[in-house]
């Protein structure tokens, strides 16, 4: 069986997922696994933009490039030319009606690397860790995964979505009348804004006059990772 779709597999097991579900998420239609899955096994190319949106929502990391590194990594290398540490804040962003972080300290850092940072469009110094509660963005983001945050982006651009885009809008952490929460964002037009959730059973919210006021964006979130539980 072909490798790359034994781990999707295994994936979509482990989420609970259909192959029209996981499709639809990742890239708009329902159609991506079951065009993988049909390609003949000498003609089996795959979109590697494809793959990694579809990585996002199964939890799996979508790498290709040089051989990794292996072995013990070096503490003395975590902060310096090759490792950032991006400080993890005692905070929670509530993936549903919000939560309050009455005093924000920093609990503890993770070591980053420098050029994936890069790679992603992030600085170091822009970038915090805080943790999302609630299951409002399942299955992108569960209760309790770390996400990280790019505080230089306080700005959700107004943008017409095309009829035929299939990308979901970007994810944001922000305060909303002073509580803390993760959603997409997307603002169609001047003087609307759409909070969205990825979880079906929560309806995307409308703001508009002063509720767009009361918003505050701290940042957009550009990577999240999940937290294993027995």
């Amino acid at each position: 069986m072909d490798p790359i779709l034994s781990i999707i597999d295994e994936a979509l097991a482990k989420k609970s997922l259909s192959d029209a579900a996981a499709s639809k998420l990742a890239v708009g239609n329902y159609a991506l696994i079951k065009n993988m899955r049909s390609a003949r096994s000498d003609d089996k190319r795959y979109s590697f933009q494809a793959l990694e949106r579809l990585a996002d929502v199964l939890g799996l990391e979508c790498y290709f490039g040089p051989p990794r590194e292996t072995g013990t990594v070096s503490t003395m290398d975590l902060d310096g030319a090759e490792f950032a540490n991006i400080p993890l804040y005692d905070a929670t962003l509530a993936a549903g009606s919000g939560a309050n972080n009455a005093a924000e300290a920093v609990i503890s850092h993770l070591a980053f690397r420098r050029d994936w940072l890069t790679r992603i469009g992030v600085s170091a110094s822009n970038s915090v860790l805080a943790r999302a509660q609630g299951d409002s963005m399942n299955p992108c983001i569960h209760d309790g995964d770390l996400v990280l945050i790019d505080r230089s982006k306080t700005e959700a651009p107004v943008r017409a979505r095309s009829e035929h885009s299939r990308r979901p809008p970007p994810i944001y952490a922000l305060l909303q009348d002073g509580q803390a929460r993760i959603k997409r964002i997307e603002r169609p037009e001047p003087g609307l804004v759409m909070l969205m959730s990825d979880n079906p059973a929560f309806s995307p919210e409308v703001l508009t006059g002063s509720k767009i006021e009361s918003l505050n964006i701290i940042g957009r979130v550009m990577w999240w990772g999940h937290t294993t539980r027995d």
